[in-house]
């Protein structure tokens, strides 16, 4: 009932910046929260950033100063921009939405970030 279309992925060299997107569509409620979540190689995923729909945002510790996280409630859309990327970046970064007690999921998009 719920699709979230990423885009913005890519190859990066290191101390770089990229910009990922996701557009969530469906019953999306008025108040919910989106954030960014990643999973490096041979790692458990972990959760980047937050943010709901009043604008409260939570960073991981390592990315704290380094990634903004927005988003634009007429659009239903988030965003994070990725600055001084490091290697240790890479993986695949999955959009997240949670209404309610729900949570749904993009497909994942590759950073790969290059020294």
């Amino acid at each position: 009932q719920v699709q979230l279309v990423e885009s913005g992925g890519g190859l990066v060299q290191a101390g770089g910046s990229l910009r990922l997107s996701c557009v969530a569509s469906g019953s999306i409620g008025s108040f919910n929260v989106m954030g960014w979540h990643r999973q490096a190689p041979g790692k458990q995923r972990e959760v980047v950033a937050i943010i709901s729909s009043a604008g409260a945002t939570n960073y991981a510790d390592s990315v704290k100063g380094r990634f903004t996280i927005s988003r634009d409630n007429a659009k239903n859309t988030v965003y994070l921009e990725m600055n001084s990327l490091k290697l240790e970046d890479t993986g695949v970064y999955y959009c997240n939405i949670r209404i309610r007690a729900n949570s749904y999921w993009g497909q994942g998009a590759q950073v790969t970030v290059s020294s």
